[in-house]
């Protein structure tokens, strides 16, 4: 039995379908499913939903993990559901569950998200892709990367259309 690659999406929580961002994680879900990854988020509202809605759309599969620290339910795109006890233990299961990750826009939870992913690659505990695909996060990593004290990996790359995200995941797997 093939085992098909999980694509972990990270991303704000805090919009809706009237937003341009909701709408390209709804497309970047679909895009996903059909080209027969699984998709896995933070299972609740935002980005995570849409992805997830999109992934479901397709006929794909969805994975959501989420924490009995917070006091919301999963979105109802999420076919399995991974429940946490604490905030800590749910970011490194998204970590450990996807097999690479598409970085959405986002708040503070998305930053730690991004430069805890990025750290474990950057010390080799983890090898696995990272597309930075929210304009917002382009931006501020492209700014990081000129850094001479950040630490930039191949694993790391930048994604400024749904194609572009597709291709880097092509070539990683």
């Amino acid at each position: 039995m093939k085992i098909s690659p999980v694509v972990t999406i990270f991303g704000s929580s805090r919009i809706d379908e009237n937003y341009p961002e909701y709408q390209k994680a709804v497309l970047v879900g679909r895009m996903l499913a059909d080209a027969g990854f699984v998709i896995c988020n933070g299972g609740y509202g935002g980005i995570m939903e849409a992805s997830a809605r999109g992934a479901k759309e397709a006929g794909g599969k969805t994975i959501g993990i989420i924490t009995d620290e917070f006091p919301s339910k999963p979105n109802r795109w999420v076919d399995e559901v991974q429940t946490t006890k604490t905030w800590r233990e749910r970011l490194f299961a998204l970590i450990e569950t996807g097999d690479a990750f598409v970085l959405f826009n986002g708040g503070t939870g998305t930053l730690v998200e991004l430069f805890v992913a990025w750290e474990m690659i950057n010390k080799k505990m983890i090898q696995k892709p990272l597309i930075v695909f929210g304009a917002a996060m382009r931006s501020l990593v492209s700014r990081l990367k000129k850094e001479r004290y950040v630490v930039s990996t191949p694993c790391l790359k930048i994604a400024k259309t749904v194609q572009e995200v597709l291709d880097h995941l092509y070539e990683a797997f």
